[in-house]
């Protein structure tokens, strides 16, 4: 868990009375390279859903304009499985409970700023309703 670090500068005043006045800053928490996002469900029409393509609501995302810039950007479902990974052998990886599933945004869905995205491997129905990591890499600027 970050703590913040509060600096405290204090200034004192060498005009006459020599009082001192106590400024306090703190600093943010480290900047994230995500926004958060939400997975609605598949692609689907009235009948027939498409598995192969996830709906995604982006933090902050209210209209289709806005999800231009989310184009082509890398999502990560981050989600805790039963048993451990194996270590690698050199040791660069400790064995980890967490797993990861890569997708990116495709295009945008609706003209509410909702999104679809492919993922390598279509996400399991159990990953509704649960949180993505929409990474703010790579750039098209």
């Amino acid at each position: 868990m970050h703590r913040s670090i509060i600096f405290i500068v204090r200034m004192v005043v060498a005009a006459g009375l020599g009082a001192s006045v106590i400024i306090s800053s703190t600093m943010s928490d480290p900047v994230r390279l995500y926004t958060k996002g939400l997975i609605l469900g598949y692609k689907r029409g009235l009948r027939n859903q498409h598995t192969n393509t996830s709906l995604i609501r982006i933090e902050g995302v209210n209209n289709k304009n806005e999800t231009e810039f989310y184009l082509g950007k890398r999502i990560a479902y981050v989600y805790r499985a039963k048993k451990k990974t194996k270590a690698t052998l050199r040791k660069t990886r400790s064995a980890s409970k967490f797993r990861v599933m890569w997708g990116k945004v495709t295009r945008s869905h609706g003209n509410s700023g909702v999104v679809r995205a492919k993922f390598r491997h279509n996400l399991p129905p159990k990953s509704m309703g649960a949180t993505v990591h929409v990474m703010l890499y790579p750039s098209r600027v």
